[in-house]
Order: C-alpha cells, then sequence, then structure tokens
C-alpha cells in the first residue's frame, strides 16, 4: 500500500541527493504526487508518476491539482523559516 501524494522536506542537515533518490523510489512504488521542498536553496521539486522532474525556483504557492483539487500550499511560511 502506498500514498498517492508525499511531501519530504529537506533539513539542513540532509543530502540531496539522496532525497532525490528516495522520491524516485517512491514514484516506482505507486506514488501519484511528490514535492521535495528545499527550503536552504527556496527550490520544490515536483514528482509526477510518468513524468519529468519539475523544478520551482522560489514559488510563492503551489497547487495539488488535478490529484488534490483545492489544495495549494503557501510557501512564505516555509521559506522564512
Amino acid at each position: 500500500m502506498c500514498p498517492d501524494f508525499v511531501v519530504e522536506l529537506r533539513s539542513p542537515t540532509d543530502n540531496l541527493l539522496p532525497l532525490q533518490n528516495k522520491m524516485r523510489e517512491y514514484l516506482t512504488n505507486g506514488v501519484s504526487l511528490g514535492w521535495l521542498i528545499d527550503p536552504l536553496k527556496r527550490r520544490l521539486y515536483v514528482y509526477r508518476a510518468g513524468e519529468e522532474v519539475v523544478v520551482l525556483e522560489n514559488p510563492t504557492v503551489v497547487s495539488g491539482e488535478p490529484l488534490l483539487p483545492g489544495f495549494e500550499l503557501q510557501m512564505e511560511e516555509i521559506w522564512s523559516n
């Protein structure tokens, strides 16, 4: 059993490559949508099944559409911490 949506938040002590590998593993196991949030560089990596990774530079809001209709994450709070 696997969730449809996962979020990983990079901490200051995390290396990016292992987190990216973990996201690819999630997709292999059935995740439809994954967000890897890197507050250190203000980047958000969007992983979708069957698609290339999309990198968003300093987004202010991210939408979970179409998998999560109406769900939006305001990024200002994450970037400010």
